[in-house]
């Protein structure tokens, strides 16, 4: 895919400056139409956009509408019902050594944005974010990613097509093209793809003291205990990995099984994997396939790091991996080091859940946590561990209700999004005291001769 050179990227932050200081973004009415049509816009290249998805990644029209098109849907429906109590000014409690002044809680569009998508989830990591751009009032400069050019080039004429370049408007290239944009100063940078990546993006932007909403990934732990179910729990699982072939930044990523249950879990996970795809998955049209050779290579390069349980057959000419259990590897194996993202799954077990502690408390905290067992056990566990998100007794799902929060958390990412936060992560929350314009109480001014009433005030609540 041919770079968009840096003449044509100043210009349009530059017009998007322009254009964002004319005030006309932070009319509410006028954001609920610009809401409306995206989804007029994403209606009509819906199919395109999922063709395109199929090109490049081997993804099925219909886990395409349920794991892309179909979240960025749901977002915009939701912000355009609520956007207006979300933006509404709100009114609060004002402390007595404050009166007879009121308080108050503005929220105001920070500004021109940059959103970077990865090429996973290149819809739906690309237009959710914009949802929250465009309910806060923002202008938004998208540049999807380079490795799924049918479905960045597809954005990139949507995008057109629906708005107006000073608002929103889509670039496109390779690392150089990132690096440049990073170089660049915006009022909010969104950022979805890898730790490292996200390290390279928050240390160019730091010269501009930028906010950043960065999501990451890592290496998110799936836990199964002696007491779980395990045909539920495997097919749940199997089916979390399979999702886009393991490309999911919270994707089950290395399995922990008691011991007592270790065999019988494997048996049930070929079970549930032959039921889930009957005729197996290289030729399934909903099994996603690796994005590109760099990606393979090194997914089965992993293979040889383990016994093989289940699977370990893969076909270079078409970028596809079975779905793989590996066991017997070694914590300090390459597969242990990074992100996997790809069907291949290691192994481990334990005897006492303080194992499995240890171990993930002595790592980077992850993305999302999984946990298989009864519920005071996983309370337990996720009291003591931490993550951006987590499941019990299920994978993937915390993603799917746009009520809680999604995110990382250190290493896999800060700030967080969906629903009413993706509103938040582009809005400045401003604090503003109204004081009347007669009434004035004296306590406030020198020589304090209400001090000690004052410190009453002061100390009445204290602890």
């Amino acid at each position: 895919m041919e770079n968009t050179n840096t003449e044509t990227i100043d210009r349009i932050i530059l017009a998007q400056r322009d254009f964002f200081r004319s005030g006309a973004t932070r009319d509410i009415q006028w954001r609920r139409d610009r809401l409306k049509d995206f989804s007029r816009g994403l209606k009509k290249w819906e199919k395109p956009l999922c063709d395109a998805l199929w090109d490049d990644l081997h993804k099925s029209y219909e886990e395409a509408f349920m794991t892309e098109i179909g979240l960025v849907y749901g977002e915009i429906a939701d912000a355009w019902r609520h956007v207006k109590k979300w933006a509404r000014r709100q009114s609060r409690p004002t402390p007595l050594t404050v009166m007879p002044s009121t308080s108050h809680l503005v929220h105001e569009p920070l500004g021109c944005t940059l959103i970077v998508s990865p090429w996973n989830y290149p819809v739906q990591l690309l237009l959710n974010p914009l949802v929250g751009s465009i309910a806060a009032g923002c202008t938004a400069l998208l540049k999807p990613s380079p490795y799924v050019p049918n479905v960045s080039r597809v954005i990139g004429e949507m995008i057109a097509d629906t708005f107006d370049v000073r608002y929103i408007a889509v670039v496109q290239g390779n690392r150089e093209v990132n690096s440049y944009l990073f170089s660049q100063r915006f009022d909010l940078v969104f950022f979805t793809g890898s730790p490292a990546l996200g390290k390279k993006v928050m240390e160019a932007q730091s010269r501009f003291l930028t906010p950043l909403v960065l999501e990451l990934g890592g290496k998110s732990p799936c836990i199964v205990d002696k007491d779980a179910n395990l045909k539920v729990a495997a097919r749940r699982i199997v089916w979390g990995k399979c999702l886009n072939s393991g490309q999911t930044c919270i994707a089950p990523d290395y399995l922990f099984l008691h011991e007592d249950i270790k065999d019988d879990f494997v048996r049930e996970f070929r079970s549930e994997l032959e039921a889930l795809y009957p005729d197996g998955t290289q030729n399934s049209k909903h099994f996603v396939h690796i994005v590109r050779d760099a990606a393979f290579n090194r997914l089965t390069a992993y293979l040889s790091e383990g016994d093989i349980l289940c699977g370990g057959h893969y076909d270079k000419d078409s970028r596809w991996i079975e779905p793989t259990l590996l066991g017997n590897v070694s914590p300090d194996a390459a597969v242990m080091q990074e992100e996997i993202f790809g069907p291949v799954f290691p192994v481990m077990t334990f005897r006492d859940r303080n194992e499995v502690l240890s171990f993930v408390n002595g790592r980077e905290k992850p993305l999302a946590f999984y946990y298989f067992g009864n519920s005071a056990a996983a309370w337990d566990i996720i009291g003591r561990t931490t993550s951006g998100g987590a499941c019990i007794n299920d994978t993937i799902m915390h993603i799917a209700n746009p009520k809680v929060p999604f995110g990382g958390v250190g290493n896999s990412g800060m700030g967080s999004y969906h629903s009413e936060r993706s509103f938040l992560a582009f809005s400045h929350e401003r604090a503003v005291i109204k004081s009347p314009r007669t009434l004035d109480v004296p306590f406030r001014y020198m020589p304090y001769k209400l001090f000690p009433l004052i410190k009453k005030m002061l100390t009445a609540g204290r602890v």
